[in-house]
């Protein structure tokens, strides 16, 4: 979960050195997910930074709901942050912190902002604040409230707290500077009305602050020593540095360091474009398999195990970054290879009759579980007469090299014989619906048989013993990711294939690593228990075998 090594990233060098100097005599880092949304690949890669460093150098880690937006935040998304955080394994002592607990200390402080001769009331409309506030090279202008004395601005925002007001006709602003080049110094806003009930604090309020002037205040009163956010905010860190250096607070002072935030190459983690694809049912939910949250690549089949190796490989970067999503699933591939049975699934079935065996006729082979994991054991799988094999496993008109079987040729069934085809049956349209082959019972598997040999292998499953099941295959969600245009224009719309007519043996529903397996050449998969039942298991094609990342 996190290296001791002393191979420091840039912000361990900075904390280090603050340790070194005495500035902070513990490290105290957080993570301040806003409840609007789920946890997704991105959030997992900044939680890990957060939480490493504190538990690096023994320090604390906070989990704090940044909940000073009623109108975008629910309850859903509080308990759904919480799942995934104790999913992966970030432990934050089970004691969650929530900004609205802290409505009446920043309330407080706004009132100290305003006496000081630092926060005003203002009249302005937001898109008046917007047009006044200037551009990069024009400088702002200010308002006609800004000089309102100390008395009114106190009134004004006790009656704006009292709802006496309606929303969007006053404003509290930080009082800075209108000619800063940076906009986010020219007297931001710092509290709006809003009538839209809290889901944890009712109709209590009917003002909140915004982000940039509650999160440092936040910060303060965990103390947090250290508040790690992606760059973004680097252009915010003066007014964060503000609202701590105005309120004249005792003690040691919070530092924010910003980091590159991390994206995976074709994949959109953007919480705006997640939330539409959610809407418009273009996928199944935030727990969709195709989707880059923490509960759809659980869903799809990743172990936290997995995540948190990549998390470990990629490092921390002061710049964005766009990492190959072909290195992430490399991790998952790793870590699954000595965990999971490997078993055999038909996925496009096509049935083969043995005409040398007899109707009744059963053998049980024992087979390992894993080669690379002796400690998996063996299971025993049936060979009868009838068997399905994959369509693709057999061809008429076979291109050069093909090593599967064909009509007069020959190939080992996995673990078990050679069988040779003597016939195709065909429907009334020309479709192959059966195979008729022969076995040869001297070429069992292990038996040490070298009179002849064969190019080809292939798997199997018995139709009598075999379980029907469902397999979802998926493809990238986007074609291309999209880029200020319309989300929906590069939408893959094959990115979910539905084989209907699957079979897997048996042992499927005895075996499995948390409901994982891997059907030999055919890839990793997981039981989906959400769309699973009594009558017909449902699996998700979790990764390939086998991809050109090369670690």
């Amino acid at each position: 979960m996190y290296n001791d090594k002393e191979n420091l990233n840039f912000i361990d060098r900075l904390v280090k050195i603050d340790l070194e100097e005495g500035i902070y005599k513990e490290i105290h880092t957080r993570f301040p997910p806003e409840p609007n949304g789920y946890l997704h690949i991105g959030s997992a890669y900044a939680i890990n930074i957060s939480y490493s460093l504190a538990k690096k150098y023994e320090g604390k880690f906070n989990l704090r709901f940044d909940d000073t937006n009623p109108q975008k935040e629910n309850i859903e998304f509080v308990e759904s942050i919480i799942e995934d955080m104790k999913w992966l394994g970030f432990n934050y002592d089970d004691k969650a912190f929530y900004g609205s607990d802290y409505n009446d200390q920043i309330y407080e402080y706004a009132k100290y902002l305003i006496k000081k001769g630092k926060a005003y009331v203002c009249d302005l409309s937001s898109g008046k604040i917007r047009e006044c506030r200037g551009t990069l090279t024009q400088k702002g202008k200010d308002s006609p409230f800004r000089n309102r004395s100390v008395e009114e601005n106190l009134e004004l925002f006790k009656k704006m707290k009292e709802g006496c007001f309606k929303e969007g006709e006053k404003v509290l602003r930080a009082k800075i500077d209108m000619e800063s080049p940076n906009m986010n110094m020219r007297d931001p806003v710092i509290y709006r009305i809003c009538y839209t009930p809290h889901y944890r604090t009712g109709d209590k309020w009917c003002i909140y602050p915004m982000y940039d002037y509650a999160h440092p205040i936040q910060d303060y009163i965990e103390g947090i020593s250290h508040s790690l956010c992606s760059v973004e905010f680097k252009d915010h860190r003066p007014l964060y540095e503000w609202v701590l250096r105005e309120l004249d607070l005792e003690g040691f002072i919070p530092r924010q360091i910003e980091f590159g935030r991390m994206s995976l190459s074709g994949v959109v983690t953007s919480k705006r474009y997640l939330k539409m694809l959610v809407a418009s049912k273009v996928v199944e939910g935030w727990d969709d398999p195709r989707m880059p949250t923490i509960k759809g690549l659980r869903r799809r089949g990743y172990t936290k195990e997995s995540i948190h190796n990549f998390l470990g490989e990629i490092g921390v970067s002061k710049s964005e970054s766009v990492v190959d999503i072909a290195m992430l699933e490399h991790s998952l591939r790793q870590d699954l290879k000595s965990k999971v049975p490997s078993i055999m699934a038909v996925l496009d079935p096509i049935k083969v009759v043995i005409t040398n065996l007899s109707d009744d006729y059963v053998e049980y082979l024992d087979v390992e579980n894993n080669s690379e994991k002796e400690e998996l054991g063996t299971r025993r799988i049936p060979f009868t007469r009838n068997i399905y094999i994959d369509r693709e496993d057999f061809n008429e008109n076979p291109p050069k090299k093909y090593n599967r079987l064909l009509l007069g040729g020959e190939v080992r069934l996995k673990y078990a014989y050679f069988i040779r085809c003597n016939e195709v049956i065909k429907d009334e349209e020309g479709n192959i619906i059966e195979l008729r082959c022969t076995y040869d019972p001297k070429t069992k598997s292990g038996s040490g048989f070298t009179e002849r040999k064969v190019k080809g292998t292939i798997h199997w499953v018995s139709i009598d013993y075999a379980v029907p099941c469902n397999i979802r295959i998926f493809s990238d969600l986007f074609r291309e990711v999209p880029s200020g245009g319309n989300l929906f224009e590069t939408l893959n719309s094959n990115s979910l294939e539905i084989k209907t007519n699957a079979f897997v043996e048996s042992s499927v529903t005895e075996l499995g690593y948390e409901g994982r397996f891997q059907f030999i050449r055919h890839g990793y998969f997981i039981k989906d228990f959400k769309l699973s039942n009594e009558n017909k298991l449902v699996f998700n094609k979790i990764v390939s075998l086998k991809s050109s990342y090369k670690s």
